[in-house]
């Protein structure tokens, strides 16, 4: 008699570099850089259709993949009913990256989404951010983005609204995390907020999501078990944080899963992460 079939070894990097998933529906250009562009993956039939803003991660570099390995994802999310808006963005290590042009580049794919969203027959009444790893932080960040200061280059008078985001072992709170955001990634802060000056003297006021709340938000903070790149302490972390200024924050914990199990459908972490995304889409209300 057998016994239980072993458990999927966690997924490596490798794992990771290698995902795929089918082509998307259209390509659209935010802006003229190489890098401004996002992919719209919009399912079968009449909408209209909830949406996943989709954040890719990769240590905020071009050197550990981006938004083909979010196809996998975006493939499995579009089978559901789910729109997906996979978004790519200049890194710190391209031209125009870093601050500010990196959140410039997601205020306007963000844009781009509402001017959009009629002709894909999107619902933006159901709209979820969802990144992974230095993705969490830009989907964490987006949904204070009206709390800005007014004098910030990033600021927007009237942002495209997001109340609900997943993020996938997210590296968010630039403030508090800076020695684990270095060993992780190797990334200096001043790559990701910019260098302080008179005008701008704290540079976490407009770049770091822990500023930006209370915002109204809800925040579920995935993360696997074995995660040592955003290991769950930092999720635990920035949940009371979130709860401490008033806004809704909770920590799911994936068994036996790496930091890239949190992005794979392909994983046996999908199963619980499906729920929640279906959950904060209103997806499954009578």
């Amino acid at each position: 008699m057998g016994g239980a079939a072993a458990a999927p070894a966690p997924m490596t990097l490798d794992d990771y570099l290698k995902l795929s998933g089918p082509g998307p529906t259209a390509t659209l250009a935010y802006g003229a850089a190489p890098s401004q562009y996002a992919e719209l993956f919009r399912p079968a039939g009449a909408g209209p259709f909830p949406v996943v803003v989709l954040i890719h991660g990769g240590c905020w570099t071009v050197q550990y993949g981006g938004i083909a390995q979010m196809r996998n994802v975006a493939g499995a999310l579009a089978a559901q009913g789910i729109a997906v808006w996979n978004v790519e963005y200049r890194r710190v290590d391209e031209e125009g990256g870093g601050y500010p042009g990196t959140y410039l580049d997601i205020n306007a794919a963000l844009d781009k989404l509402g001017s959009e969203a009629a002709n894909y027959q999107l619902d933006t009444d159901r709209v979820l951010a969802m990144g992974h790893s230095a993705g969490g932080q830009l989907a964490q960040w987006l949904v204070g983005r009206a709390r800005i200061p007014a004098t910030s280059p990033l600021f927007q008078s009237a942002p495209f609204t997001v109340r609900e985001v997943i993020s996938l072992g997210g590296l968010a709170d630039l403030r508090h995390e800076q020695a684990l955001i270095n060993k992780s990634c190797g990334r200096e802060l001043a790559q990701l907020a910019g260098e302080p000056s008179a005008a701008r003297p704290d540079v976490f006021a407009d770049t770091n999501a822990a500023e930006l709340v209370p915002n109204g938000s809800r925040t579920v903070l995935i993360t696997g078990a074995l995660d040592t790149i955003s290991p769950p302490r930092a999720a635990y972390a920035y949940a009371a944080r979130a709860q401490a200024a008033g806004d809704q924050a909770r920590v799911v914990i994936l068994p036996d899963a790496s930091h890239y199990d949190e992005i794979a459908a392909s994983s046996p972490a999908w199963k619980l992460i499906l729920p929640e995304i279906r959950k904060a889409l209103r997806m499954d209300r009578r």
